[in-house]
């Protein structure tokens, strides 16, 4: 089955990563994808080079990694002229995508209403960081700090951490392009356009999954451990093998810790009463690792990891970027394309299959 959006118009208007994620997601699936952007203020990704990036170049990493298979249309919404060209823009589009400020659509005159009366079909998609009524500028990191993740991710010895990615922009555009896709199969139904919003701070909390739901439910505030997880054991914990190198193991069934004692010799602790259960496991963890550091840092990491994926054992070496993208199957994810004279490189944002 092939998934296709030929023939869909998208305007994006959005900036940063959450909005123009989704516009790259829908130009992956053949939408007819148009970014506007402010003529002299452009989307400030653009400026957010690495130190050894071209300091006069329009385009930078950053902002390449969540545009792609885009046309360009610069637009000032204050000016009357480039405001009857984006309505004009917005009367043949099947999806729009924003990020706007707080009364911002009320100040160049493009409220939901005026867009439907114009084009009824219209499905508005909107990101705003506290809710639709709320003021606040948010970026990624503050909402990771107020939200939890901060607080339970990194050691007791290294404080709280943000997560090296703008993960709650990434799980607002998820839950966006989730509203786009379901909006446009009740168009298909009704004829009709709609509009809603995501906001990052609904996004961040609904994604504290089983964290939310162990405080819910017994009140335990989680703390920073790491890799750990707080459920489950051994999972999470880092060894070192023979030759160096860092693994680690995600063990998540009485199955699997079978398994895992008798590929490293330690079929006694299988018994061992302290290890018997998961839940045994789970207070008992740190006497474990030692039992499982001393077997493991004798071994070799590729024989080792071969023999435990061959057991379905969930077991993984800890790699860098340069190590990911030598495999052949990271490869075949990257998308390249010219955007302004450069060639610019970034990660398939649709990987189903």
């Amino acid at each position: 089955m092939e998934f296709s959006l030929k023939g869909i118009r998208v305007i994006d208007a959005s900036t940063v990563l959450a909005g123009p994620s989704v516009g790259t997601f829908l130009a992956e699936l053949g939408a007819d994808v148009v970014k506007i952007e402010h003529p002299s203020h452009p989307d400030v990704t653009r400026s957010w080079r690495l130190p050894q990036e071209e300091m006069d170049s329009s385009v930078s990493a950053y902002f390449s990694s969540i545009n792609y298979q885009k046309q360009y249309s610069q637009l000032n919404l204050k000016d009357k002229n480039d405001r009857d060209e984006f309505l004009r823009q917005v009367s043949e589009a099947d999806i729009l995508i924003t990020n706007f400020k707080l009364g911002d659509a009320e100040k160049f005159g493009i409220e939901d209403h005026i867009l439907h009366e114009l084009n009824p079909r219209l499905i508005i998609g909107k990101i705003n960081g506290y809710g639709a009524a709320d003021a606040r500028v948010a970026y990624d990191l503050i909402l990771q700090a107020e939200s939890g993740f901060m607080s339970m991710n990194g050691t007791p010895e290294s404080g709280p951490v943000k997560m090296p990615v703008a993960l709650i922009d990434v799980l607002a555009a998820h839950h966006l392009k989730e509203g786009i896709l379901l909006a446009l199969y009740n168009r298909e139904r009704n004829g009709k356009g709609t509009a809603f919003s995501v906001s990052l701070y609904d996004a961040a909390v609904s994604s504290l999954v089983n964290q939310a739901s162990n405080y819910l439910m017994v009140d335990h505030v989680p703390q920073r451990i790491g890799s750990l997880h707080p459920n489950i054991a051994p999972y999470g914990e880092l060894f070192q093998t023979v030759n160096g190198d860092t693994i680690t193991l995600a063990i998540g069934s009485n199955d699997h810790f079978k398994k895992l004692c008798g590929e490293l010799g330690l079929e006694e602790l299988t018994e061992d009463k302290r290890f018997v259960t998961n839940h045994d496991r789970v207070i008992n963890r740190k006497e474990l690792q030692l039992y499982l550091d001393q077997a493991i840092s004798k071994r070799e990491t590729a024989p080792l990891l071969e023999s435990l994926q061959k057991l379905n054992i969930p077991a993984g070496k800890i790699q860098n970027l340069r190590e990911v993208f030598s495999s052949d199957k990271a490869k075949s994810l990257i998308r390249e394309e010219m955007i302004d004279g450069k060639l610019t490189k970034r990660i398939t944002s649709v990987v189903f299959k």
